[in-house]
């Protein structure tokens, strides 16, 4: 099996070193914006470069993505349905909250471009990505996902906590849990529970 752990908007590779060095397992951590290369950054072409990277391994793949990440996760699940033997999903909306995406482009906008290229990529190019997954429709084709699948959310994340529910009843197969003493960034809030949860899920999915 091949582990791919896939950062959320905001972050990068780095943001899972605490989760992999708990894991004591080799896992892969792409940074997403180093995939795009000269690419548009929006979300059709990252989900594009997203599926030709994990298209590169030849064994079963587990997912585990956050956020941005998740999304990215989920599509590739749903278009790749023999090829995900197990999926975890962090802190994802069931729908595109329209009002808090408008209202973190007016904040992007007001922030420094050092923000920015600490993660990888620049303001625009951020902004152009946000922009271009307000039309997401985050539940369609989910009947697709043959895999056994587990929604997490940071007890914390009250926003993301709401979608638990529409999330597990589109997903088949699937379960969720609340993540203690975290919020919407499970990996650096709170990385030992989370990389049991990683370890236990995985672990009991695999293929003999």
């Amino acid at each position: 099996m091949t582990c791919i752990l896939i950062h959320g908007l905001g972050q990068d590779a780095s943001s899972w070193d605490n989760v992999k060095t708990l894991l004591g397992r080799d896992v892969e951590t792409p940074d997403l914006f180093q995939l795009l290369k000269d690419k548009t950054c929006d979300y059709t072409n990252l989900l594009e470069a997203f599926s030709t990277y994990l298209d590169q391994f030849e064994d079963p793949l587990e997912l585990c993505g956050l956020s941005l990440g998740g999304l990215l996760a989920l599509d590739y699940a749903k278009s790749h349905p023999d090829k995900v033997q197990s999926l975890i999903l962090i802190g994802i909306p069931h729908r595109v909250p329209q009002f808090l995406f408008r209202l973190q482009g007016i904040l992007f906008l007001l922030m420094p471009e050092k923000s920015f290229t600490e993660i990888g990529t620049d303001k625009n190019s951020f902004i152009t990505l946000m922009k271009s997954m307000q039309n997401l429709d985050i539940l369609a084709h989910t009947q697709a996902i043959q895999c056994e699948t587990l929604l997490l959310c940071g007890e914390k994340d009250k926003s993301n906590r709401k979608s638990l529910i529409p999330l597990s009843n589109a997903i088949s197969n699937s379960k969720t849990i609340l993540v203690p003493d975290a919020g919407h960034t499970v990996n650096t809030d709170n990385p030992p529970k989370l990389a049991d949860i990683i370890q236990n899920h995985f672990h009991a999915y695999q293929k003999v």
